[in-house]
């Protein structure tokens, strides 16, 4: 969440910038309208509270002196009515400002690029080269449902449409390439953590994900749990309602998990395949950091989402988000994309992300500095990788003209030996 106090002091560059995130000039007004309305009742309820307590003090005096406090009790009663009445109207204008500004994106950083949508990213590095073969490349689902590891049509007779069994070579494949990335991000200082998998509704808005996007997740009915869309909520919730010691920062979390997606909006696309799923493995990477360290840790997390893919050999670019492909509680995001041979396209499968000081602010969690002054730390987020997209690019850029895979050699340990999937 962004602070008030900071929209208050800089409202128009508050407005200049959400307005590059679709945030319309209008909704900060109204915003700054009931911020002014709150702090006249705060001062109102005040003064009146003070008042009360000079009234009490009076009757208190009266009483120990014997004599008549009727007409201060008198006045007691009309103050604690206009109390009541103010408190009244001041609960229902906090809960306007926090309406509002609880569906503010956070604040874009000044130096990524302006733009409506993904057509204003900015492609920053780019690692190998796209696969070439001496035949058509066949998409993964076809290689898969041939090779008889990937079953669609029984994953959705059992659960329906965007879910998959993977069999035998299959499971075995999936999951070599989760344990191959967690063992590498133990190696860079991650902890593995295997988190819940249903979250509470103050978990969701932690990290940005209530209230505005309910529609996107699977919900418990008649319970506040909610199936995680990504392991970043619980990971990040981790400390909430916390002061973490400074003498740990930055602290570096790495988890499996299944993440549930209803993908609401996303009729029509990727209808077939791993790409978009209901439910899918993700390896996250999350960091708490100082707020002078959250940038150069960004880097540091593209990096090591980077490194996976190289070592796997699957070509992949880097681009910066444009503000207006940004999500929502991101000040910068750097996606990387894989290389998909039969779509001739890259397709991503890490967003990388600094959410400053946005999500610590929801989840009220804070660290002391050297002045022993309470400051609100930094959070990342970045996919360590899609499990399942990687298992996609690996099935599409090893594939041979035989119909075979072949095992790419970082994956061969985990996968008893095996070479070649036929």
């Amino acid at each position: 969440m962004l602070d008030i106090k900071m929209i208050r002091q800089n409202t128009a560059e508050v407005k200049q910038r959400l307005a590059t995130r679709g945030v319309k000039p209008a909704t900060l007004d109204k915003l700054m309208e009931w911020d002014q309305q709150r702090r006249e009742l705060v001062v109102q309820t005040e003064s009146l509270k003070q008042k009360r307590n000079e009234v009490s003090q009076a009757i208190a005096t009266a009483k120990r002196a014997k004599k008549d406090a009727a007409q201060q009790i008198a006045a007691m009663r009309t103050v604690g009515g206009q109390i009541k009445e103010l408190d009244e109207k001041l609960a229902q204008v906090e809960e306007e400002v926090q309406k509002i500004a609880a569906r503010l994106p956070n604040l874009p950083n000044p130096t990524i690029p302006v733009g409506p949508d993904e057509s204003a990213n900015v492609e920053i590095k780019v690692v190998g080269e796209p696969t070439k073969f001496d035949f058509k490349p066949q998409p993964h689902w076809t290689i898969g449902e041939q090779l008889g590891i990937l079953d669609f049509e029984r994953g959705a007779k059992v659960s329906g449409s965007r879910f998959v069994y993977y069999v035998g070579l299959g499971a075995k494949l999936e999951r070599a390439v989760y344990n191959f990335m967690l063992d590498e991000h133990a190696k860079e200082g991650y902890t593995e953590v295997i988190p819940p998998y249903l979250v509470n509704g103050d978990s969701m808005y932690g990290t940005g994900q209530f209230p505005k996007f309910k529609e996107g997740v699977f919900q418990i009915e008649d319970q506040d749990l909610t199936l995680i869309p990504t392991a970043e909520v619980p990971l990040t919730n981790y400390y909430r309602d916390e002061i973490i010691p400074t003498e740990k920062l930055p602290v570096y979390f790495t988890a499996l998990s299944p993440s549930f997606r209803s993908e609401a909006g996303s009729a029509g696309r990727d209808t077939r395949g791993l790409i978009r799923m209901h439910q899918f493995n993700k390896v996250e990477m999350v960091k708490y950091t100082k707020p002078e360290d959250s940038y150069s840790e960004l880097e540091k997390m593209t990096k090591d989402a980077g490194d996976i893919l190289e070592k796997l050999g699957l070509p992949y670019h880097i681009i910066t988000l444009s503000t207006g492909d940004m999500g929502f509680s991101a000040a910068m995001t750097h996606d990387l994309e894989v290389w998909i041979p039969a779509q001739n396209t890259y397709r991503e499968i890490s967003s990388c992300s600094n959410c400053e000081n946005f999500q610590a602010r929801r989840a009220h969690i804070q660290y002391r500095d050297e002045n022993g002054k309470l400051n609100f730390v930094h959070t990342l987020n970045g996919s360590g990788l899609a499990v399942g997209r990687t298992v996609a690019a690996i099935l599409e850029n090893y594939q041979n003209e035989d119909g075979t895979v072949t095992v790419p050699e970082a994956l061969r340990p985990y996968m008893g030996g095996v070479t070649l999937i036929k």
